[in-house]
């Protein structure tokens, strides 16, 4: 009986969808296969087989293994940074940031893992395998889309660039040194500024990217008035979430090291919303010192 009406389901919906007046399957279909890399065409065709083909999973197969074999050798090298308990805790994080946070955090644990099982879909033999990855992939971004609005308008402020992160970044944040000195930073150092901005603002373009990819027959006025048939657009869209993916997957990766491994007890402070003393003094110590101005420690 439920396979019967599966069956019922798919076949009434591919009927509409070859009903549809779309780009892929109603009277637009003819033009946008005529007009396929010829003039006024963004000629994407080569360029999208050679990169979705063979540079892409190239790429990020390197994000996915050399990322962490550098943050290992990081580790054992020059290992974590370790922070006294001992002095006092320092409210930083409120209950509405943890939770925004959290959300975004596991939406990605999801995302990443999923990204990377579609990527190298072959590998794995495609499938139901592949097939539930993806629309576990299309949930999380949904989680995401909702948690991505509010970070954005809790941090970006003080995500904003300073001169301290210029000098963050030529001695990358002091995580090249044994030695524990103050580093020139605010509330968010360089790092988590950079992760920021690519997890927003790149995360919200590849939200649009994906859901191009993923619902594919839709029709915009705009793509329309830009002269770029469907397939193009799929196309532009593809190569877009893929860079961006690439970023977002070596970042993330970063901000797990650091929060997790790089800082012991790090992670604690979207935990309780408290870093220890010691911790701001060393690694915000731009942060601190405007603490201590404004009597707040």
């Amino acid at each position: 009986m439920m396979k019967r009406n599966i069956l019922i389901i798919f076949l009434a919906l591919t009927t509409a969808a070859f009903a549809a007046d779309s780009a892929i399957y109603g009277e637009e279909l003819v033009t946008n296969i005529l007009g396929y890399d010829k003039e006024g065409s963004l000629h994407l065709g080569q360029w999208f087989t050679i990169l979705q083909g063979k540079y892409f999973s190239i790429a990020f197969l390197a994000i996915l293994f050399g990322v962490p074999a550098v943050f290992a050798l990081h580790y054992f090298i020059i290992g974590p940074k370790v922070f006294s308990h001992d002095r006092k805790k320092i409210h930083v994080f409120n209950l509405f940031h943890r939770f925004i946070h959290w959300l975004a955090g596991f939406s990605f644990l999801v995302l990443i893992p999923t990204g990377f099982i579609m990527i190298f879909g072959s590998f794995f033999g495609g499938g139901t395998f592949v097939e539930v990855s993806k629309e576990l992939h299309a949930i999380s971004t949904v989680f995401f889309a909702i948690a991505v609005v509010p970070m954005t308008l809790m941090w970006i402020k003080e995500m904003l660039p300073t001169m301290d992160d210029v000098k963050w970044m030529m001695i990358l944040g002091g995580y090249l040194s044994k030695v524990k000195r103050p580093i020139p930073a605010g509330k968010f150092n360089a790092g988590q500024k950079m992760w920021f901005w690519v997890c927003t603002f790149g995360g919200i373009v590849m939200i649009l990217t994906g859901a191009a990819m993923y619902f594919q027959d839709f029709e915009l006025a705009i793509i329309k008035s830009m002269g770029l048939s469907q397939i193009d657009f799929l196309r532009l869209s593809a190569i877009v979430h893929n860079i961006l993916g690439m970023a977002v997957a070596a970042l993330f990766f970063t901000h797990v090291y650091m929060s997790m491994f790089a800082i012991k007890g790090a992670i604690h402070s979207m935990i309780t919303g408290d870093k220890e003393e010691e911790e701001v003094e060393i690694l915000h110590s731009s942060y601190y010192k405007e603490l201590k101005e404004n009597n707040k420690i």
